[in-house]
């Protein structure tokens, strides 16, 4: 890595370390960063986000490490803090826990040389030592989780959750990260790769942890999907609803006008009605969750779901929803007509019933998803005044 020009005080790499109670291994991170700097001539700081309650603090204040304090729990709140504080041309981040061998720093910051924006150190292209990651993580959780990112947003990461990365100052200012949790490391990466970044995968060793790890396998793990579900949810989830709800649909027509369903067709016209109901409240919270996004700034209001937040839109909703619970509601009416007619005898109009239901939860549906849709956009609307 070339330093970039400017005077004496300026900072060439920041080292941002979030630390939760690694006082085991705090010490030998920073000693190896400080090596680095040494060696190569770099004018650098390490900064320590600390939410310690152990001695991390105490010692990476004595090797001379700048420690901010962490006022909010969480991987992402660490490290926006740390960076909020940083100086440095290139930001280098890393774990505390001394898993990442921080004397691969030059290896991570030489493809700035060749213009690169952002890299990633790959534990999958490199060497993950025996008892570094554990069977889940490493043959189901993190493959996995790679996986759906590169799908929906048309990357090509080998490891999408490696927490040694680097990336120059002037790219992170343009990455607009707001995340606390574990999932800050998807967001970093969705985000590098919708403003075109150019990505650098390297490959690193990864080792085994002293201390006890602080991932949270499942509850982490549902956090990473959780945001690429927010980011991403018409294909992941309206479009399955919608393919559900026209199966139902196909099925209750189809078996509808061969007739004799009570006798013959009963439990598939059922299962046509579960896929309906089911398929329509899946694709009304996809449609949702869009919403959600636009509104906070992770995605751009384009396609249907700008024509869902116009007020126009949405009354047609609630005349749509109104009048098909309403339609339901006079085909039961009729049908207990009929059982008054028959003086509360036997009656055969199951298949009727099975529709008056569909038509009434659909509509309430749909009228549910309109009032909640304009609830979400009272403050995008009067903010447009």
């Amino acid at each position: 890595m070339d330093p970039p020009s400017g005077n004496e005080n300026t900072v060439d790499v920041s080292v941002i370390l979030p630390a939760l109670d690694e006082e085991r291994t705090i010490e030998e991170c920073i000693t190896k960063i400080q090596k680095v700097f040494k060696e190569n001539a770099i004018r650098g700081e390490i900064i320590v986000a600390d939410s310690s309650s152990d001695r991390t603090r105490e010692i990476a204040e004595s090797l001379g490490a700048h420690v901010i304090p962490v006022e909010k729990n969480g991987y992402g709140n660490a490290y926006l803090a740390g960076f909020e504080h940083a100086k440095g041309h290139y930001l280098v981040m890393g774990d505390a826990d001394n898993t990442y061998d921080f004397l691969a720093i030059p290896k991570m910051l030489a493809p700035f040389r060749n213009g690169a924006d952002f890299v990633i150190g790959s534990r999958f292209q490199g060497t993950i030592h025996k008892g570094s990651m554990d069977a889940l993580h490493r043959y189901i959780g993190n493959p996995i989780l790679t996986w759906m990112i590169n799908i929906f947003f048309h990357t090509n990461f080998s490891d999408a959750h490696s927490g040694f990365r680097a990336i120059t100052r002037e790219a992170f200012d343009r990455l607009p990260l707001t995340t606390g949790g574990m999932e800050f490391a998807s967001e970093m990466l969705v985000m590098a790769s919708k403003e075109q970044l150019k990505i650098v995968e390297v490959a690193i060793d990864y080792f085994p942890r002293l201390a006890p790890s602080k991932l949270h396998s499942f509850a982490d793990g549902w956090r990473h999907i959780r945001f690429v579900l927010l980011m991403k949810p018409l294909p992941f989830i309206a479009v399955p609803g919608f393919l559900f709800s026209l199966v139902g649909l196909l099925l209750m027509t189809f078996f509808y006008i061969q007739g004799d369903i009570e006798s013959s067709h009963l439990h598939t016209f059922i299962l046509g009605a579960i896929l309906m109901i089911g398929g329509v409240q899946v694709v009304l919270s996809g449609f949702l969750m869009k919403t959600y996004s636009v509104i906070h700034g992770f995605e751009n209001k384009k396609g249907i779901i700008e024509l869902l937040m116009k007020y126009h839109s949405l009354e047609i909703f609630l005349i749509l929803g109104f009048f098909l619970a309403a339609a339901g509601i006079l085909i039961g009416l009729n049908i207990f007509l009929q059982w008054i007619s028959t003086n509360f005898g036997f009656l055969s109009e199951i298949s009727t019933a099975i529709i008056s239901l569909v038509l009434i939860v659909t509509g309430i549906q749909i009228f549910l998803f309109a009032v909640f849709q304009s609830m979400m956009l009272l403050n995008e609307n009067n903010n447009h005044v």
